[in-house]
């Protein structure tokens, strides 16, 4: 119950957050402080005020924005780790995002080798397909 109401609430915050009008009503809060310098004399309380605002609501924003990029991502991890299941993919790239950064370059790198060596291996059978269809013609012309 409190993780479903905590997940719409950081939806919510994180749509209203990402809008240019919540930017617009930010700019215009510290537009009005700024403008009550004069009236509040510059005072370290003034400062204070926006510092203590600004500072609540940078730390409050970190964990609401953090909460919906995990969640984005786990979705995103179990549409993709979905994809492959039922694709020609190797199911053995399922979950490799629980994996070290070390075991994670290393799969990168066994992935980056074969991609090299399919994408060599595709340019010598079309150069080979491309000199044996001009022999062909050649030879019905």
């Amino acid at each position: 119950m409190i993780s479903r109401l905590f997940t719409s609430f950081s939806n919510w915050v994180a749509q209203i957050s990402g809008r240019p009008m919540s930017f617009a009503v930010s700019l215009i809060v510290i537009l009005l402080w700024a403008l009550s310098g004069p009236i509040f004399g510059f005072s370290d309380t003034w400062q204070l005020v926006v510092n203590t605002g600004t500072t609540i609501v940078t730390f409050l924003m970190v964990f609401l924005i953090q909460n919906t990029q995990n969640r984005d991502g786990a979705a995103i991890q179990a549409k993709l780790d979905e994809l492959i299941r039922v694709s020609a993919a190797q199911n053995v790239f399922i979950g490799i995002e629980h994996l070290t950064q070390e075991e994670l370059d290393e799969i990168r790198a066994k992935c980056e080798a074969r991609a090299k060596t399919e994408t060599a291996a595709n340019q010598a059978e079309h150069r080979a397909n491309r000199k044996a269809a001009q022999a062909a013609e050649k030879a019905t012309s």
